[in-house]
């Protein structure tokens, strides 16, 4: 049996003739109907039926066609990924990270990845939600994401690193003068907040409960971009993973104490595709710590 015989059976079924399938396959009659009959001598079975309205296929055949057309399916996957080679990756990689998390490390990944790959087409958002994150996952709609948790297996899930949270404070304020910041120390302070449904405001109840504080709400955001800008303005203090730390308020930032923390985790598709595989690679030479010293 051979790739060519499956290819000309599925033909058969799909045209409904000898005459019709050839035609579809520019080859002659008498060749394609031969590999028929030499395909059903050899399976010992007869693969369709002779009607006067053309060739339908038998039980026997509606079973082996469910598996030919699989093996000439990967078949062709096979030669298009041998013929496309290495620098020839297309299609489209479908990538979401959860709010804050990887906004340093995913965008210089995705960067080199398409300077390999510059015919791949990559679409990307972020997700306040943990939760909706994990669902899109579960669904299938995303190639990769990354977050801070979630519960898929370890075959899909990869710990990539630590994300270290910081607070940043308004400019001039008097715990600039530290080099760490002790979370207690923030016990009268505004807080510049996250959506209520957004799994950094999860983050930073947590961390504030833990340590007895209950926080004074002074702003509510979405993005952590935002939340920096308006601390630095003297809003109130906020707790954002460091990596999200926009550029030029470095000066603000200050690691806490105790430390704060997430795993970040990298949750592919379970059929991963050569782009993620690629991504995946990718993401695990990225740093994912990052200090922040102070400015005299």
């Amino acid at each position: 049996m051979s790739l060519r015989q499956y290819e000309y059976a599925l033909a058969v079924a799909e045209a409904g003739s000898v005459t019709a399938a050839a035609e579809l396959l520019h080859v002659a009659q008498p060749s394609m109907s031969q590999q028929i009959r030499g395909l059903e001598r050899e399976l010992g079975v007869q693969l369709f039926d002779r009607t006067p309205t053309g060739l339908v296929p038998t039980a026997v055949g509606h079973a082996f066609l469910r598996e030919a057309e699989i093996a000439v399916s990967a078949s062709r996957r096979a030669r298009a990924t041998a013929r496309a080679g290495a620098d020839e990756l297309v299609g489209e990689l479908v990538v979401a990270a959860q709010l804050g998390f990887g906004t340093r490390q995913l965008p210089r990944a995705l960067g080199a990845l398409r300077r390999r790959f510059p015919r791949l087409e990559v679409t990307v958002f972020e997700e306040p939600s943990s939760a909706e994150l994990d669902r899109l996952c579960r669904r299938g709609v995303l190639d990769l994401a990354l977050m801070a948790e979630c519960e898929r297996t370890p075959a899909d899930a990869h710990h990539l690193g630590d994300e270290e949270f910081v607070v940043v404070l308004g400019a001039g304020h008097r715990l600039l003068a530290a080099d760490r910041v002790g979370l207690r120390e923030l016990a009268r302070e505004p807080w510049v907040r996250f959506d209520r449904d957004s799994a950094l405001d999860r983050v930073l109840l947590k961390v504030l409960g833990d340590n007895e504080l209950t926080p004074t709400t002074a702003a509510r955001v979405s993005q952590t971009a935002t939340a920096a800008r308006w601390a630095a303005q003297g809003l109130g203090v906020t707790l954002v993973p460091s990596s999200a730390v926009p550029a030029g308020y470095e000066h603000l930032v200050r690691p806490v104490s105790p430390m704060v923390s997430q795993p970040v985790i990298a949750v592919v598709r379970s059929s991963v595709g050569r782009a993620a595989a690629a991504l995946l690679e990718q993401l695990r030479q990225e740093s994912w710590s990052r200090s922040f010293a102070p400015v005299s």
